[in-house]
């Protein structure tokens, strides 16, 4: 169900484009931002900050292209917001115990992560950093090199899918090795006692 909430706002501006266009999807989409952090509060009393940042430029720049008629603004959102995630994964790099992608991974898979070293997670971090700072070029790239539609297509569909395709790999190697059963070892050791030719 949170998930579902989660990318609730996306579905809702894809949908609606289909429907009415830019225009009429901006406006959903500020709506569905708006649905979406009242929900938050209701079930649990508190807004992630990432909602917030989100519902804020959606409603900056989704305002700005439904006043000027200008499909430009809602497209800025999104290089701006990865950008936002970009330095503050900077940040994080400099400041605290451990970087935003070390607490992002953390809480995502659970406290039995696979031993990393602090060195690890930050050069981990630079990552994500980077990986924002291109994702950010690249919407801007397709947004003023190809058509609206291309564009809506890349928002909603391609950066989730670099996204999965960037996340998935980190989070497999991240995940609890489990250690080997003290049966199998003794069973490995009777084994091989077993095959040992008795000199005696």
């Amino acid at each position: 169900m949170h998930l579902l909430v989660d990318f609730f706002p996306l579905i809702a501006f894809f949908a609606s484009y289909k429907l009415g266009g830019i225009y009429v999807a901006t406006g959903v989409l500020i709506v569905a931002c708006t649905l979406q952090i009242a929900w938050h509060w209701w079930r649990t009393h508190t807004v992630k900050t990432l909602h917030w940042v989100t519902a804020v430029l959606v409603l900056v720049f989704g305002s700005a292209t439904l006043l000027l008629q200008d499909s430009r603004f809602i497209q800025w959102k999104l290089s701006v917001l990865m950008w936002i995630l970009a330095v503050s994964f900077l940040v994080s790099h400099f400041m605290g115990a451990r970087t935003l992608t070390q607490r992002f991974l953390e809480s995502a898979i659970g406290e039995h992560v696979a031993p990393v070293s602090a060195t690890l997670w930050r050069r981990l971090n630079l990552a994500w950093v980077a990986f924002f700072a291109l994702v950010g070029a690249a919407n801007l790239y397709v947004a003023y090199h190809f058509s609206e539609a291309t564009w809506v297509n890349f928002k909603v569909i391609g950066v989730n899918v670099l996204l999965l395709l960037f996340l998935v790999p980190q989070v497999f190697w991240l995940m609890p090795k489990e250690p080997a059963a003290a049966g199998d070892a003794s069973s490995d050791a009777t084994t091989e006692s077993d095959r040992t030719p008795d000199t005696k």
